[in-house]
């Protein structure tokens, strides 16, 4: 098996490496590419620190690294955390908070990104046309539906916060999550739990019963145990930004700091240790990955603390959801996993060609989705109305045309009206 990875540059390219070599796949290669010689370079070193005797090239042409490949992840950043920076500051600029894959951060980030990673899946129908491209790349949603329109490309989208999602209700109910199923729909960075069942016995109702075991589930102050209650649904982290929007926006305007800026600090401080020769390269960018992932949604949350580590960790994580989609795929072995494809009429509130997000199986055949049915009245409107500006938004990012850009945005639930929308599709970095 050859794996390729496209924008291997990225922070976490060392722990999918890693996972991957330490799974039973039969990995003979795997090649790596970013347009960024120089921070590849330093992940190609971390990641081959812990690879065992599998090679791990790095290739001067995506092309090249592509060519014969079975899996091909893409996982890219057009216009580095500078443009993120940019993005987030210009939605906040116009009273919207700034968030990288929803409202106009995440519009700028799909309108960046998609012409390149469609470009590249591409190369993957010329290079590699059996392989499977599993994309990392944020929206997630969005970047995987335009790939679907624009090309034959045999592509899935991968997110890590429905499992997450999942291990923090399982726990809080105290059933094995290996052993139960999780009722789950929506899009990436907009989906709910409906339901757990427990040997097919329904179990969510108990958290509504028991306010203990519900306030078990967030790790970050999100939702009021009413609200929930209330809504009888569990979202995911991300639907805080369309159910608090102004309590992210001020909580962001009161610290005066974004996401972003705290991530190119970061970044900044890892790669001055790891040119330190005194400094142990894995113990620095296993401090980095655990600062990262700590920082979490704490500045739009407005959480005093920290985020603590999931004693679940273990088994979430992009990387992690990455190696078992390849692991089903590859071994046939039917793993039920949520994932990001086309909708094909299992939610009818939505087009058969709308990528969604739901629980699918996985298995030679690609990933399969499972029923999910009609979406409750709770979720119903905002799940149509976002899908909506997703698919006007892989429009405007296939067409460049600005018209359509305006409309896109301007359908967007954070977004007040269609003049903010004409204002901030100007402001922001497009190409």
């Amino acid at each position: 098996m050859k794996l390729a990875i496209i924008g291997a540059g990225g922070a976490r390219t060392p722990l999918l490496v890693n996972g991957l070599t330490r799974s039973d796949l039969p990995i003979r290669e795997i090649r790596l590419f970013d347009p960024d010689r120089a921070r590849l370079a330093v992940m190609a070193d971390l990641a081959r620190r812990r690879c065992g005797n599998i090679p791990i090239t790095t290739a001067t042409r995506s092309a090249d690294a592509i060519a014969g490949a079975d899996f091909v992840f893409i996982s890219i950043r057009a216009g580095g955390i500078a443009a993120r920076a940019h993005d987030e500051a210009t939605a906040m600029a116009h009273g919207i908070v700034g968030q990288e894959t929803v409202g106009p951060g995440g519009f700028a980030k799909a309108m960046r990104t998609v012409p390149h990673v469609v470009a590249y899946a591409r190369e993957v129908q010329a290079h590699a046309p059996q392989a499977w491209v599993i994309n990392f790349t944020n929206p997630v949603g969005i970047v995987t539906q335009a790939v679907r329109t624009a090309t034959g490309a045999r592509v899935i989208g991968i997110c890590d916060t429905p499992t997450e999602l999942f291990e923090e209700v399982c726990h809080a109910l105290d059933v094995p999550s290996a052993e139960s199923y999780v009722d789950y729909f929506g899009l990436n960075h907009l989906g709910w739990v409906r339901e757990v069942y427990y040997r097919g016995i329904p179990q969510i109702h108990r958290l509504w019963e028991e306010p203990d075991r519900l306030a078990r589930i967030y790790r970050t102050p999100l939702f009021a145990l009413d609200f929930l209650r209330d809504l009888r649904l569990l979202p995911t982290e991300y639907v805080y930004y369309y159910y608090r929007a102004a309590d992210a926006y001020a909580n962001v305007a009161r610290t005066g700091v974004s996401r972003a800026r705290v991530i190119e600090d970061l970044n900044r401080q890892l790669f001055a240790d790891l040119a330190s020769p005194s400094r142990d390269p894995v113990d620095v960018y296993e401090r980095y990955i655990a600062a990262r992932d700590a920082g979490y949604m704490q500045i739009e949350s407005g959480s005093a603390a920290p985020r603590a580590k999931s004693l679940w960790s273990e088994v979430t994580g992009y990387d992690k959801i990455a190696l078992n989609t390849v692991r089903g795929i590859h071994f046939n072995s039917n793993a039920v996993i949520p994932l990001n494809v086309e909708n094909r009429g299992n939610l009818p509130d939505l087009a058969d060609d709308d990528v969604i997000e739901v629980p699918c199986v996985v298995n030679g055949n690609g990933a399969l989705p499972l029923h999910s049915g009609s979406v409750p009245k709770a979720a119903r409107d905002l799940l149509v109305q976002v899908k909506a500006y997703e698919r006007l938004t892989v429009e405007a990012a296939l067409t460049r045309d600005r018209r359509t850009a305006t409309r896109a945005l301007a359908g967007n639930p954070l977004v007040p009206d269609a003049e903010t929308a004409e204002r901030l599709v100007s402001a922001l970095v497009l190409d």
